[in-house]
């Protein structure tokens, strides 16, 4: 079972289910989740080979996609699906084969598609820290910001470090394997009927309009929203934007 992080209590409307992106964590999502949580119950989860989660030796879609079934069924057997990058693959995937578990799909800027970037650089810099020498976040920043210029993302990556036993909350090896399963997007048959909302970064080309008619014809019901001045990490760096856009949507 995936580690999960709990907010709010059960009301009549089902629970928010949270999935993360790549290298990402429940904790990422703590505060839009006790946002959402004011007046039904949210659960964020670590994915697997993050976080406090197991670390397995497959990173699958539909493995994902198990898991979140999973967890759904411990938490009522209903939810409200919010996934992000990889984690909206992972939702995708996870509606298509249990619609009826899946009661709304938001998905955040990521597309059903497989894409040409990989993230091998982020677990190069990641392998190239010597953590022997880490006692301190701040020795950590210092050592990746000699890979990688952008404070925020050195920041984001850091948040899986457990500076204490020094390392890595990630499964490196496992997700380093399967990187081109991860940037992909696995056949899949299968639609999901329900209310759908790919909710991108304005700033963001991870939803092009080209990919509007692949993604209509696995979410028939699937409707597009950008927030302003966001790029992938949306809910990151427009928190109250994607709070209120999120309660538009699974409120209707």
């Amino acid at each position: 079972m995936l580690e999960m992080q709990t907010y709010g209590t059960d009301t009549v409307q089902p629970p928010i289910l949270i999935a993360h992106g790549l290298f990402g964590s429940a904790r990422n999502w703590g505060v839009i989740a006790k946002r959402l949580s004011v007046d039904r119950r949210v659960v964020s989860v670590d994915m697997r080979n993050h976080g406090l989660s197991p670390w397995t030796d497959s990173h699958s879609y539909p493995d994902l996609a198990d898991d979140l079934a999973e967890v759904v069924t411990a938490i009522g057997g209903t939810a409200d699906v919010i996934g992000h990058s990889m984690g909206g693959k992972a939702a995708m995937v996870f509606a298509m084969a249990q619609a009826d578990m899946v009661r709304r799909l938001l998905v955040a800027d990521i597309a059903p598609i497989a894409y040409g970037h990989s993230q091998q650089s982020m677990i190069t810099a990641m392998r190239g820290i010597d953590l022997s020498q880490v006692n301190t976040r701040g020795d950590a920043d210092r050592q990746l910001a000699q890979v990688i210029d952008e404070p925020s993302v050195r920041a984001f990556l850091l948040q899986s470090l457990d500076v204490k036993a020094q390392e890595w909350r990630l499964n490196l090896d496992v997700l380093e394997r399967d990187m081109d399963q991860i940037i992909g997007f696995p056949d899949h048959q299968g639609q999901f009927d329900g209310p759908t909302l790919f909710l991108s970064g304005a700033t963001s080309d991870y939803v092009q309009p080209e990919h509007r008619a692949i993604i209509k014809g696995l979410f028939p019901k699937a409707k597009h929203a950008k927030i302003p001045q966001a790029g992938h990490w949306l809910h990151a760096e427009k928190p109250r934007e994607f709070e209120a856009s999120a309660l538009a949507f699974l409120s209707t």
